[in-house]
């Protein structure tokens, strides 16, 4: 865990090669929101801030409080564009992105609210995690670092997954905030469980020149896949241990869940959407002959293993799932092939992950409707990435007949498709694009 400086800290500013003294530090003190500025040193930047920015817990009601909201401030050149990378979750580096590498770019990396550190004293006020709120966040914090560092630079805001959400939600409710946005394999659910998820995964993995997507897996991936989940349960009894014991081991507890078996359950049911998530190799699953539970054992820990179920990481993604019941939608998991091991009657749905004492609200899905709306009529320079074989591409965004807007997707590529996995042909032409779109 990093320190957390309480105080601001006076920092000696080197002067950047061929320009004046940028004193960023002293520009950002006269921000009467910011606190406990921290030089870091991450190349390839030139300057490297740290700082906590103060927002209130209710952008409609500043009286209820504030909490501090983390940011990171990377420098190159003042006249740069300024890439923000916008946070689903919390800040996990501090390295350079994609785009401020393609663009040549200075970095502006914000935390999403409540999240990690970003957090009120005294817990998560769960009524005001909304995505309006985290955009307002967003905009407070680029009208501050525009105003007193980068009046003249073009900006660009982007993320990934639940941060290109985030990229989607900051543009819709302020969409003069930045110049372009790029958010990468963002999905756009427009229900709570949005039926799209679980078509996407009906028909995944099906033989070559099925029109669905073409792959080089063993035939008829998807019946290997649904075999594999039936022979887990087949064999849960001689897994459940083995789980059991991996999870002494690492300390991990599933009581939020339901306990060990619950846990195992879920992770057999998860097993399809994390395969084609991450681009498993059908290859991998043991063939359906093999019976053997370490067989089994090993590909279901290496393709959905306990740790999403485990009870730190719930509470640490309590903000996720949250937003998720709530606004921006989940899948669920299809039982009907599984009754008979289960004493469920419905679909699985995510509810046992909401915060303990909290009540879910009714799912907003006027808002991601109106959203979605938007996206295919008056959004602008929006350039999407996605990967094709990713089940939350089934709900990305489509933008019909906007033509002031760009989408991208390569095939065969999964939740980790970016700009630099694209064809030589879209990844130039991506760069033009937004090139031009700069200028």
């Amino acid at each position: 865990m990093r320190k957390v400086f309480a105080g601001i800290i006076i920092l000696m500013v080197s002067c950047v090669v061929g320009q004046a003294q940028n004193a960023i530090p002293d520009i950002l003190r006269k921000i009467d929101r910011i606190s406990g500025i921290q030089k870091m040193e991450v190349a390839p930047y030139s300057e490297y801030y740290q700082f906590w920015f103060e927002q209130p817990v209710d952008h409609n009601d500043p009286s209820k409080g504030t909490f501090k909201q983390k940011v990171l401030l990377g420098h190159k050149k003042n006249d740069a564009p300024v890439i923000v990378e916008l946070q689903g979750y919390n800040i996990w580096t501090e390295k350079e992105g994609e785009l401020s590498n393609l663009l040549k770019g200075n970095q502006l990396t914000i935390e999403h609210r409540f999240f990690d550190q970003s957090v009120p004293a005294g817990g998560i006020p769960w009524d005001y995690l909304t995505i309006k709120q985290a955009a307002t966040d967003q905009h407070e914090i680029i009208q501050a670092i525009k105003k007193a560092v980068y009046p003249d630079s073009k900006w660009v805001t982007t993320g990934i997954s639940k941060g290109g959400q985030t990229t989607i939600f900051h543009r819709y409710f302020y969409p003069g905030d930045v110049d372009i946005s790029v958010p990468y394999v963002a999905p756009l659910n427009l229900e709570y469980v949005d039926p799209r998820l679980q078509k996407f995964l009906d028909k995944a993995g099906f033989n070559k020149g099925s029109g669905f997507f073409e792959t080089d897996n063993k035939p008829n991936c998807h019946w290997a896949i649904r075999d594999f989940q039936m022979r887990c349960f087949l064999n849960i009894d001689k897994l459940v241990p083995m789980v059991e014991k991996y999870a002494e081991d690492k300390g991990f507890t599933f009581e939020i869940v339901g306990g060990v078996k619950r846990a195992v359950q879920l992770m057999i049911l998860e097993y399809p959407f994390a395969f084609w998530q991450w681009g498993q190799n059908c290859n991998d699953i043991p063939e359906s002959e093999l019976q053997d539970a370490d067989a089994l054992y090993e590909n279901l820990m290496l393709v959905s293993g306990p740790s999403f179920f485990e009870d730190k990481n719930i509470v640490q993604q309590q903000p996720f799932f949250y937003a998720a019941l709530t606004e921006i939608g989940m899948y669920d998991y299809d039982i009907k092939p599984f009754k008979k091991f289960l004493q469920d009657k419905e679909n699985i749905t995510f509810s046992f992950t909401m915060p303990k004492g909290v009540e879910q609200k009714p799912f907003n899905d006027r808002q991601m409707k109106d959203i979605n709306k938007w996206l295919q009529t008056d959004a602008e320079k929006m350039l999407f990435i996605y990967g094709g074989i990713d089940p939350w591409g089934a709900t990305a965004v489509e933008l019909k007949s906007n033509g002031k807007c760009r989408k991208y997707v390569r095939g065969d590529m999964h939740h980790g498709c970016r700009i630099k996995h694209l064809d030589p042909a879209s990844k130039e032409d991506v760069v033009g694009v937004l090139k031009g779109w700069l200028k």
